[in-house]
């Protein structure tokens, strides 16, 4: 299964593919789409549908992983997230792709276990759950890849649900190991505790003495 994420916006919107093979997650695909504030808003409009439906027809996801939009104080920020993420829903409807949808802090929680990490934090988990040489960037791909982290976890955990019965509380969870997902979690948590950077050198600055 491949779910494309998508991390939404008119001047920069991020997108990152992810293919989950049972509990194994590998990064497709990912960067940015941009558009120049000199066109009006329409044609930028045409080239965000344009772009991601190229996406869409080259890789064939089977669900797009949309950031869901959030109260913000910023009005023109919001009208703009709005505007593009309607482009992303027509451009899924148009493939006849479903849609799933997370917040900020659900798609923080799901990759770096807490929802107050930091952009820098996510990408760092990001980049350890997939196994990724180097730090994904800009910060709307990475986003965009934690989405499609999100949205992959979530649907295999959905599908774990035996069809036919009513009652979750009911199900009886089946025995398993900790997953390769779970182990990256883990792994890059403890790194981030003890300070230690991919290079497995600590990122720490050490304390330095001062003559008396």
């Amino acid at each position: 299964m491949i779910i494309l994420g998508i991390d939404p916006g008119t001047a920069m919107l991020g997108y990152g593919l992810v293919e989950r093979t049972g509990p194994r997650l590998r990064a497709v695909d990912y960067g940015v789409i941009t558009t120049s504030s000199e066109l009006a808003l329409p044609a930028r409009l045409e080239a965000i549908y344009l772009a991601v439906t190229d996406l869409i027809e080259l890789h064939a996801p089977t669900i797009v992983g949309v950031e869901r939009l959030f109260f913000t104080k910023n009005v023109q920020t919001a009208f703009a997230v709005g505007q593009a993420r309607g482009v992303v829903l027509l451009a899924a409807a148009m493939h006849d792709l479903e849609i799933r949808e997370a917040t900020p802090n659900e798609v923080k929680v799901a990759t770096a276990g807490h929802g107050s990490a930091a952009k820098e934090q996510v990408q760092r988990m990001v980049q350890a759950i997939l196994g990724l040489a180097e730090m994904p960037t800009p910060d709307d791909a990475a986003d965009a890849l934690a989405i499609a982290i999100c949205v992959a976890n979530r649907e295999r955990s959905v599908s774990r649900i035996p069809t036919g019965a009513l009652d979750r509380s009911a199900i009886t969870p089946a025995a398993t190991g900790v997953t390769p997902y779970e182990k990256a979690v883990r792994e890059a948590l403890r790194r981030e505790r003890l300070g230690i950077g991919p290079d497995g050198h600590s990122s720490r600055v050490p304390k330095t003495k001062t003559a008396s």
